[in-house]
C-alpha cells in the first residue's frame, strides 16, 4: 500500500492505493475519473499516515483489495496540508496530461 498528498485543482487531498505509483496508468484513469488529471503528488511513509490520523486511517484502509484500489483518507485540504510539514514529504511527481 502506497499512500500520497496530492495537491490538486481544488485542494490537498491524501489518498491511499494498492498500486505501485501514483503514474500507475489504471491508478491514473481512476484518479481522472474523479475528475483529478493535473496533480503534484508526494508520497508518504504509511506509519506517519497511520500515526497522524489513527483510527481514520485503519477504518479507510480496511478491505483494500486490487479491485477497490483506491481510498481517499481525507478531503478536507485544510486538515491535509496541515497534519504534515514539507520535510515529511516524498520527492514530488508532477502529474499533467
Amino acid at each position: 500500500m502506497k499512500v500520497f498528498l496530492l495537491f490538486t485543482g481544488s485542494g490537498p487531498l491524501v489518498i491511499a492505493t494498492s498500486h505501485d505509483s501514483i503514474e500507475s496508468p489504471a491508478l491514473l484513469e481512476k484518479l481522472a475519473s474523479k475528475g483529478i488529471v493535473k496533480f503534484i503528488a508526494h508520497e508518504m511513509p504509511g506509519d506517519l499516515v497511520k500515526a497522524r490520523y489513527h483510527g481514520q486511517f485503519e477504518a479507510a484502509l480496511r478491505d483494500l483489495y486490487e479491485s477497490d484500489d483506491l481510498r481517499v483518507l481525507d478531503y478536507d485540504g485544510h486538515r491535509a496540508f496541515s497534519l504534515f510539514r514539507f520535510d515529511e514529504l516524498g520527492p514530488e511527481v508532477l502529474h499533467e496530461p
